[in-house]
């Protein structure tokens, strides 16, 4: 290379380095952070991930992730290989890692390992913390989605029970909806919803009961019904179309079906992404303990990449009827006023 072409080329670099830092010192709050904030009287602490593109004059997508039982917002980071971070960065939307209080979330269920957090009021924190970011960092109210695994999956059924009316859509990983949970109450809205289970998971049983197969760690009900539930709620067709997924690692172990109830109300949608051997585990994502314990990993699909893909899909059409749905409200509203 001439002295000419590697001129130019530190020139180049040294303009793109000075774009990306200009970009970050606009936004003020590009990159990772630890961010605190006060709910319910208690410091409630989440990790932010923010693209260098965000810019507060323009409304971005919103996803939170929530940690397993016993886990960090930090090691959802991990488990996740750092792969929503990844997306955020390529199509311009927020992620958020919350903590649950001492590592678990009030998901219903009658936990007596987390009994210490089950008057924490968690669908409020959740709340409060959509409406702090909408404020602040301009995040798309309508363009807001939850994911989890294990404890943070059934809090995320939770959230799309109790919290429809903020919540885009949602999806989980190895969380069953709890018996206790179905007390709450019937969702606002009709929800997509993206289901994805193993079916040898060891601490969350495909076919319903105890949680680790223990009474003191309350009962779910099974994947099937799971699935029924928001199949019906939604008014999707019974009856689905069923697809295998490649089979892109033959060592792992696991194969994937993948069942779509489509033609819901309002355009919803509910998918299951059935892992025919999978464990308790993270599709494509980091293994936290031994095989042996959790189970097998699925590499055939990269459960980042699934649930952001799903989330788009259903970002700009569930966008319009819930715009619809305000404005025929505010009409309504205004109607009754001079009808007055």
């Amino acid at each position: 290379m001439s002295r000419k072409n590697k001129l130019f080329l530190i020139v180049l670099l040294v303009a793109v380095v000075g774009v990306i830092l200009l970009t970050a010192s606009k936004n003020g709050h590009a990159g990772n952070r630890t961010e605190e904030i006060i709910c319910d009287g208690l410091d409630r602490t989440y990790i932010i991930h923010i693209p260098f593109s965000h810019n507060k004059r323009k409304s971005v997508p919103l996803l939170i992730v929530l940690h397993g039982g016993g886990g960090t917002s930090k090691g959802m980071v991990e488990l996740t290989r750092g792969g929503f971070n990844t997306l955020a960065d390529k199509k311009g939307f927020i992620v958020v890692y919350p903590d649950g209080i001492n590592k678990h979330w009030n998901d219903s269920r009658n936990d007596i390992l987390a009994a210490d957090v089950e008057k924490i009021d968690d669908v409020g924190f959740i709340s409060t913390l959509i409406d702090y970011l909408v404020k602040t960092l301009n995040v798309d109210p309508n363009n807001v989605y939850v994911t989890g695994m294990s404890n943070g999956a059934m809090m995320t059924h939770r959230l799309a029970l109790e919290l429809a009316d903020k919540i885009t859509a949602v999806a989980t990983i190895a969380g069953n909806i709890p018996e206790d949970q179905l007390q709450s109450g019937t969702p606002k809205r009709a929800i997509p919803v993206l289901i994805i289970s193993g079916t040898d998971d060891p601490m969350m049983p495909w076919d319903g009961g105890y949680v680790l197969g223990q009474s003191k760690r309350g009962k779910v009900i099974s994947v099937p019904e799971t699935v029924t539930y928001w199949v019906n709620h939604s008014q999707c067709s019974p009856t689905p179309t069923i697809t295998w997924e490649p089979d892109r690692d033959s060592q792992d172990g696991t194969l994937v079906r993948r069942k779509v109830y489509s033609g819901g109300k309002n355009g919803t949608e509910v998918i299951l992404y059935a892992i025919e051997g999978g464990g308790h585990t993270w599709p494509g994502g980091q293994p936290y303990l031994p095989k042996r314990i959790i189970g097998k990993t699925s590499k055939d699909i990269d459960a980042n990449e699934v649930i952001w893909n799903f989330f788009k899909k259903h970002s700009d059409k569930t966008s319009a009827v819930i715009c619809v749905q305000m404005i025929c409200a505010s009409v309504l509203d205004h109607a009754e006023f001079r009808l007055l």
